[in-house]
């Protein structure tokens, strides 16, 4: 009888051990966890020569009771250097330009401006081609003491025939 109580007991034991065991998880594909996701494809580099021409621009402030345009020319070349912008009244400023990716950095020296009779401003400005207009924002510094020595427009500019 002792004999058949150890088998018994052993034969429980091993139901009780299999019950109790955690099942096994199908082996992980550890290569497809080495392969890098798929990237999406880069940004194409906007080419400066798609630009070249002159360019109608209008600037209206992105906030606050000031809706009026600012208006100017921008003269673009097929590389970074003879950019200029021209105002109404004939004043031609150089600016600096660069690209990045899809976009055009523009900046300007300090110059007289328009928006503000006697203050001097420097932009800043980033454009992308969209449906054939440049458009983009541009933040203003201006040279005056104040909580509005910054601000920011939405400048859009159609290429002029």
């Amino acid at each position: 009888m002792h004999r058949i109580t150890r088998v018994a007991l052993l034969g429980s034991t091993i139901l009780v051990v299999a019950a109790c065991a955690k099942k096994e998880e199908p082996a992980k594909d550890t290569a497809a966890a080495l392969t890098p996701a798929a990237t999406p494809a880069p940004t194409p580099t906007l080419a400066l020569a798609d630009l070249a021409g002159k360019w109608q621009f209008r600037s209206v402030p992105l906030s606050g009771k000031d809706t009026s345009a600012t208006t100017w020319v921008l003269n673009a070349t097929a590389d970074t250097t003879g950019w200029t912008m021209t105002n109404p009244d004939k004043v031609t400023t150089p600016l600096h330009v660069s690209v990045a990716g899809d976009s055009v950095l523009v900046t300007t020296p300090t110059f007289s401006s328009q928006r503000r009779k006697g203050v001097k401003v420097k932009t800043e400005t980033a454009y992308r081609l969209v449906d054939g207009k440049l458009v983009g924002i541009t933040t203003a510094h201006y040279a005056a003491p104040g909580a509005d020595s910054v601000l920011q427009l939405r400048a859009e500019g159609t290429r002029i025939p």
